[in-house]
């Protein structure tokens, strides 16, 4: 524990200028005096470190010392390529790696580059989850992570429906979306790939041997796809609706966008600018809160049962209405 902490004080004096006794006690999780007797041991072991005394002192490294333990090892180098979503690298548990891998390379930067990791932080940053949502880390994620770099099988015990399923897989990759963790994976009996939310995994046990990948897997595809898929499957009622210029720039915003893409595709404005679409929507009561938003923008046509609940609601605005003016 100790060597690692005075491997990461070289790096961070050697990334710059110099450092107080404050700040590197907060970088390294330990208190001042620790810095300091840290800083001694250091010094006996040859490592220039130097203490500038008085009120705006601090440790410096002298003489363009240069630490040769700048090398990323695997899983820093992998993690580094997350450093910009910090959320998901501490839920799975690569905080650290993350760290020191940053750490190395703002040590074997260029002095007039060692800024670069703080000046990018100034302008992104990424927060996944939705409003209003914070879902809990699933427990097993950082097991689930590990399998993943390592590309170990699991056999995973997983919540389905009132009951559980277990099954032998071959974890693939991660994915969060809006917040939750999803791990998409090959079946070693079935040998097709699946999408699991990690939440509803209640046990994973990983395999001793690695499992030889297929390489030609696309994540980043196979996750478009499956997503692609799984909003068509909510959409399984049709609205025909017709929409004013305006309701038809508006309609992506009110729907579903994947729904509304298709149904404006298809559309054909009038010379007034109103076009008739087919509309997929997950249900008839959610497709009268959705295009409740459109007010007078968009007349439903069919079914009938939907166009009689907003011919009864403009009936109840109107009355409202009047009543006001009165």
């Amino acid at each position: 524990m100790r060597a690692a902490r005075l491997i990461k004080m070289v790096l961070l004096l050697q990334s710059r200028p110099s450092m107080t006794a404050a700040e590197l006690a907060r970088e390294l999780e330990v208190s001042e005096r620790t810095v300091t007797r840290d800083a001694q041991a250091l010094s006996e072991a040859g490592v220039p470190v130097y203490a500038d005394r008085g009120r705006t002192g601090g440790y410096r490294l002298i003489g363009g010392y240069r630490t040769r333990l700048t090398g990323l090892a695997r899983g820093e180098a992998e993690a580094l390529f997350l450093s910009g979503v910090p959320g998901a690298l501490r839920e799975m548990g690569l905080e650290d790696a993350a760290s020191a891998a940053r750490l190395k390379v703002s040590a074997a930067l260029l002095p007039s580059l060692r800024d670069a990791s703080r000046t990018a932080a100034q302008r992104f940053h990424l927060d996944a989850p939705n409003w209003f949502s914070e879902p809990p880390t699933p427990a097993l994620l950082p097991a689930v992570a590990d399998a993943v770099w390592d590309d170990r099988p699991v056999t995973a015990r997983y919540r389905r429906g009132d009951g559980e399923v277990e099954r032998l897989l071959e974890p693939y990759g991660l994915v969060l979306k809006a917040g939750v963790w999803y791990l998409c994976a090959r079946v070693v009996d079935g040998g097709d790939f699946r999408t699991y939310r990690i939440d509803r995994f209640s046990a994973v046990e990983p395999g001793e041997k690695r499992f030889s990948r297929d390489e030609g897997f696309d994540l980043p595809g196979f996750w478009a796809e499956q997503a692609l898929r799984f909003a068509r499957s909510l959409l399984r009622a049709e609205v025909v609706v017709r929409l004013s210029r305006d309701g038809l720039r508006r309609l992506p915003h009110a729907v579903d966008p994947v729904s509304a893409r298709e149904a404006l595709r298809a559309a054909e404005p009038d010379a007034r600018g109103w076009a008739t679409v087919t509309l997929r929507v997950e249900s008839e009561e959610v497709a009268h809160t959705q295009l409740t938003a459109l007010g007078p923008e968009a007349e439903v046509l069919a079914p009938a049962t939907l166009r009689k609940r907003f011919a009864k609601d403009a009936r109840r605005q109107a009355a409202l209405y009047r009543a006001g003016a009165g």
